[in-house]
């Protein structure tokens, strides 16, 4: 129960990998990676990346754009052909300096269309995977890798989790592709058998229909297989990124600053605090005494606070002047000994009360507001 309820009860009334294959190999390194561990790699370039996914998107997408431009193609390539058969007769296509802007013409207007969806196949594939990144940490020069660690190189290359993870990949992707291929070639073998007793241009549409939907349907097929592959290697990628429990210690306390640094800023906080704590006193709602010895002066602004705190303490002739200005600036003065005693020792200024004085606290500031004929409007 908040500190408010407590004032306002007084006032008013299929298929599975067991990932521990793939554990961090280095021993010690058992805490999950922090956030800021994950943006560093980030900012290196090491991310959690599948080259399937780029991969079957590279073939996909291309191929589609090949189907779709087929004709265009076609036709590009046969006035190609007519334009240099016809000038061979005409000109000495080894000297004539028009051949060479003509055949680069052609030549662009049969490759570009495709390298530029290939381009942006290559870019998405990256982008839906691990957003928009760009760093040149990975291509630069690292001299450290010049002698590279053989033993721990052959020992994940062909004895880990890893190297079985892909050995398994790169035989399913071949059985998918013969799969796909032997389908389609089996249900159009007698078309293909009678293919020398049709034109050519029917035989090569046929042939040319076959191999396209070869090639698609594997492509969605490897786009599927590439999905578990993704999550493999995401959490392949969190696994490298694990920490020891000095890793995380080190961390924190480069986040945090050191814990005696820390400690003496709060001690000069509240040497400051003190030194000008009486100057707080008109900010008090309510003093607190003992009723000579102790006064506490206590605060509560429940717009920004969840529990009242302290803004002034003392003893004996600290604790007299507090009494003082209290009274002159019409500050209602409260005796409770022990509330005065226990909030004196237990409660630092500038510090709220613990959750043990709510109750205590909520009867002096509820005599508080009966004595002011203050409102009490609570906030939920």
């Amino acid at each position: 129960m908040s500190f408010a309820e407590h004032v306002r009860g007084r006032v008013s009334s299929p298929f599975l990998i067991d990932l521990q294959w793939f554990a961090a190999e280095d021993e010690g390194r058992t805490e999950e990676p922090t956030e800021q561990k994950i943006r560093k790699a980030r900012e290196e370039g090491k991310v959690a990346k599948s080259t399937e996914l780029s991969s079957a998107l590279v073939i996909l997408f291309p191929i589609i754009a090949l189907g779709l431009l087929g004709p265009y193609i076609v036709q590009t390539m046969i006035e190609m052909l007519r334009f240099f058969i016809t000038s061979s007769t005409k000109i000495d296509v080894t000297t004539d300096e028009k051949v060479f802007p003509v055949f680069l013409s052609y030549f662009v207007k049969l490759t570009l269309p495709i390298a530029i969806v290939s381009v942006i196949a290559a870019v998405m594939g990256n982008v839906l995977q691990v957003g928009f990144l760009f760093t040149a940490k990975p291509i630069t020069p690292d001299l450290t890798r010049i002698a590279p660690r053989f033993g721990r190189f052959f020992r994940r290359s062909f004895f880990s989790g890893e190297a079985l993870f892909n050995l398994a990949k790169s035989i399913v992707k071949v059985a998918v592709v013969a799969a796909v291929a032997y389908l389609n070639i089996t249900n159009d073998f007698p078309k293909l058998a009678h293919m020398l007793n049709v034109p050519f241009l029917l035989s090569l549409t046929t042939i040319t229909n076959v191999a396209f939907r070869i090639v698609v349907e594997s492509a969605l097929a490897l786009l599927v297989l590439a999905l578990p592959d993704y999550m493999f290697q995401r959490r392949l990628h969190i696994e490298s990124l694990k920490m020891t429990k000095q890793e995380v210690k080190e961390e924190r306390r480069q986040q945090e600053g050191d814990p005696l640094v820390r400690s003496r800023l709060r001690e000069r906080m509240r040497e400051l605090l003190t030194r000008n704590m009486i100057q707080n006193v008109p900010r008090a709602d309510v003093v607190i005494t003992n009723p000579t010895h102790f006064a506490v002066a206590m605060e509560w602004k429940r717009e920004r606070m969840a529990a009242p705190m302290m803004v002034a303490k003392g003893a004996d002739l600290i604790a007299f002047r507090i009494r003082e200005v209290a009274q002159a600036n019409n500050i209602p003065i409260i005796e409770n000994r022990p509330l005065a005693r226990a909030l004196y020792d237990e409660v630092e200024i500038g510090d709220v009360i613990p959750e043990k004085y709510y109750e205590a606290m909520a009867i002096i500031l509820a005599q508080v507001y009966r004595m002011t004929g203050k409102g009490v409007e609570m906030q939920a």
